[in-house]
């Protein structure tokens, strides 16, 4: 079984990256609405921006951007991935 864990765990980097990749984006994106980011503690609020970019885009559009969605799935599909590769270990 340490075929299918290991399998498990690449997936959840990959979507862990996916969603790193998204979150810069979405980062970018309000940034470029006017919006201060911190740089130095991006880590710490990286859910705020995320909150922001949801927000801001149902503010101009009157629903969500396309990089939120993709980015919550990415994320729980990395947690999903994780712990099942972590059981079956």
């Amino acid at each position: 079984m340490g075929g299918l864990s290991t399998v498990l765990l690449v997936l959840a980097i990959l979507c862990a990256a996916i969603g790193v990749v998204l979150m810069m984006a979405m980062t970018s994106a309000v940034r470029a609405r006017g919006q201060q980011i911190n740089w130095l503690f991006l880590r710490l609020f990286v859910l705020k921006y995320v909150s922001d970019y949801r927000y801001l885009t149902i503010k101009e559009t009157g629903h969500c951007g396309p990089l939120f969605y993709p980015f919550v799935i990415s994320m729980n599909l990395a947690l999903l991935f994780t712990i099942i590769g972590l059981v079956l270990l």
